[in-house]
């Protein structure tokens, strides 16, 4: 994967680069900001992924006050 990561063009090589850019940005400002850990970026790659992706996102949250880690 690190061998096509940093192919100018490449979609993992222009998100890599904005990421970045905001971490940069966000240190050279002193804002409060990171990254999510233990996160990967996915491409949707159709609109049925979309849909599901989504879906998940809106259950997630309607169920975040019955979560473990909800205070």
């Amino acid at each position: 994967m690190q061998n096509i990561a940093n192919r100018c063009g490449q979609l993992s090589h222009i998100i890599s680069r904005f990421k970045f850019a905001i971490t940069r940005f966000t240190n050279a400002h002193a804002l409060p900001f990171a990254w999510q850990t233990r996160f990967h970026d996915h491409i949707i790659r159709d609109r049925n992924e979309m849909n599901r992706i989504a879906q998940y996102i809106e259950n997630n949250v309607a169920q975040w006050e019955s979560d473990e880690f909800y205070s």
